[in-house]
């Protein structure tokens, strides 16, 4: 897998790096995004806008361990699905089985314990590679849904639970469609800031070089699987916020929820958006969230496999960065056409 950044590469501060980075297209990609709610219908704005963010947020979690750790997670949802249960559990649902804590304990309880099943999941993960990883993380990811399914003493079985909402902060419900989408716009921003940053850091940096050569980090005095580690409890952090945001934006949580069929969907997000660049993930669940909701349109909805499979599939063959790919290359195209034109225009 291709360096996401040079390895000898100073570690400089998150403005500093803002401001090196910042391009005309940015300022209207980031005035597009403020402005979007208020011209939007309530439908682009929750079921477009604001589902895009979360499942990205998710997705960037596996960025973060594929694209600069080396290391393909798909337990992933299962790590969001943990924090939406417990956000259920012990705060209130429809079920009247929750335990009413309040917010202020409930969300950093269900972050804190998202990050220590990430650990875990890292603890045991990182003693493979390549495709036992993707195997055992998986093995993991089915073992979470079956045992959710299967107990009802605390996880309700087969229901889960429903009617569970954001909390009124400040005055303000969160569940309302603009408030919603600023709030899932401000941790979709917080979770890719941060992981910019983090991969300019000393962390970073060293986790790309444990990616490229394990071996030679860890004569170099290294600690290769503590990195690892370390990697998936912060990549467990974006995957809780991820989760809490779905559990909001449903309602409801449920095995159904976290099966399978969703954690290879992440996986398809991931990789469509492109691994390269933290920004990937979203786009990737801005193309699977656009597909999601009007494929159908086109073909039977029992068929949206299908159309994913295709879209998958065309992008992995003709672009293996993803959509990012398809940008950067044409790009690239371009600026060799007009520095080839620029040269025929000095010609005599």
């Amino acid at each position: 897998m291709a360096s996401v950044t040079e390895t000898n590469q100073a570690p400089t501060s998150l403005p500093a790096q803002l401001v090196d980075k910042l391009r005309p297209h940015h300022f209207l990609v980031a005035a597009f995004l403020l402005v979007y709610p208020l011209i939007a219908s309530d439908f682009w704005i929750v079921q477009i806008g604001a589902q895009t963010f979360f499942l990205g947020l998710i997705a960037l979690s596996l960025t973060l361990l594929a694209g600069y750790g080396g290391m393909v997670s798909l337990a992933q949802l299962a790590i969001a699905g943990a924090a939406a249960y417990m956000y259920a559990i012990f705060g209130e649902n429809s079920a009247g089985l929750g335990l009413g804590w309040p917010w202020w304990v409930v969300i950093p309880l269900a972050l804190a314990i998202a990050v220590v099943f990430a650990t875990l999941v890292g603890a045991l993960s990182v003693r493979t590679e390549g495709i036992y990883t993707i195997m055992i993380t998986l093995a993991i990811s089915v073992a979470f849904f079956y045992f959710c399914q299967q107990n009802y003493s605390i996880f309700n079985g087969f229901k889960g639970y429903a009617g569970i909402a954001p909390p009124h902060v400040f005055g303000v419900d969160w569940r309302a469609p603009v408030p919603f989408y600023f709030l899932a716009l401000g941790l979709g921003a917080f979770g890719y800031f941060g992981v910019l940053w983090l991969s300019r850091s000393t962390f970073g940096i060293a986790l790309q070089a444990v990616r490229d050569n394990p071996r030679r980090m860890a004569a170099l005095g290294f600690n290769v699987r503590a990195h690892r580690i370390a990697a998936y409890a912060v990549a467990g952090l974006l995957a809780g916020l991820g989760g809490l945001l779905l559990v909001w934006y449903n309602g409801r949580i449920s095995p159904g929820t976290i099966g399978v069929g969703g954690a290879i969907n992440i996986l398809v997000i991931a990789i469509l958006g492109g691994l390269r660049r933290p920004i990937g993930p979203f786009i990737g669940a801005l193309f699977f969230v656009l597909l999601d909701n009007f494929a159908i349109d086109l073909i039977d909805r029992e068929r949206f496999n299908l159309v994913i499979g295709i879209a998958f599939l065309a992008v992995v063959l003709f672009s293996p960065d993803g959509v990012l790919g398809l940008w950067d290359g044409l790009k690239r195209r371009l600026a060799k056409t007009a520095a080839q034109r620029g040269k025929d225009m000095r010609t005599p």
